[in-house]
């Protein structure tokens, strides 16, 4: 757990140079960068992306002391320390600082639930405390849809940015799926023509990059179409019958 001494002294090793309001060069820098550097507010779907963002830069610039509260032991003990050192009021404006930033970071649908409070770590605390059980839910949700995802009518392009999507929001809520689920996934939802395809797939010794099985998937569907578009030309059995009968009473005629 981080005391009040531990943060007070890693914002003045982050930035030992103070300016005449006792902003110090690291400080500076998280405020004026963190838009650049984080470009999305927090939303109710983003949580787990915009969280990582924020603490790698935090982490980068040495705040990252002032995302957990201290303990009532420790706050004592670096209460005397900062005392002697005259670093409290340092720490406070760092906190209000950071705590203010991180809130213009928020989107206005969230905002409302955190704005009442007055510290980096609450706020942090809060966040997490709303955000990671919902996550878990959405997770689970996203992960069901992916496993009953099926091609239907749509076009090879199309499925697969249906896969995308929901891999790609399975990321966003702070999950990840190995390649090979993925590929398992997408051959297990393609359509009745795809069998063949699926069966050799599926028995390949080596394993496959997504890249290399999505342009294998785009060069299929071209083969399925042709296939498809050839059987569609044929006559039926009983229509050639009564073709071969035809032409059979004309020569005959």
């Amino acid at each position: 757990m981080a005391s009040l001494s531990a943060s007070s002294q890693s914002t003045t090793s982050a930035g030992a140079q103070l300016d005449s309001t006792g902003i110090s060069a690291s400080l500076k820098f998280f405020v004026s960068n963190l838009r650049t550097l984080v470009p999305t507010h927090l939303t109710t779907d983003n949580y787990a992306i915009w969280r990582s963002q924020i603490i790698k830069l935090l982490r980068a610039s040495g705040f990252n002391n002032f995302l957990a509260p201290p303990t009532s032991s420790q706050e004592q003990q670096s209460h005397d320390i900062t005392q002697s050192f005259n670093n409290a009021n340092e720490w406070s404006r760092t906190d209000q600082n950071l705590s203010a930033a991180i809130c213009s970071m928020i989107s206005p649908t969230v905002l409302p639930y955190v704005l009442h409070l007055e510290s980096t770590a609450a706020i942090w605390t809060a966040l997490e405390t709303r955000f990671q059980s919902s996550n878990r839910s959405k997770v689970i949700q996203l992960k069901n849809e992916l496993h009953n995802v099926t091609m239907k009518d749509q076009s090879m392009i199309q499925y697969l940015t249906t896969i995308k999507n929901l891999v790609d929001r399975i990321a966003a809520a702070g999950s990840s799926i190995d390649s090979e689920d993925i590929i398992m996934y997408i051959l297990n939802g393609l359509s009745p023509p795809y069998q063949a395809f699926k069966n050799t797939i599926r028995t390949m010794q080596s394993s496959l990059s997504l890249d290399n099985f999505y342009s294998l998937l785009i060069s299929e569907e071209i083969h399925v179409q042709n296939d498809l578009s050839r059987n569609n030309t044929l006559p039926d059995p009983q229509t050639a019958l009564y073709i071969v009968r035809s032409c059979s009473k004309r020569s005959r005629g």
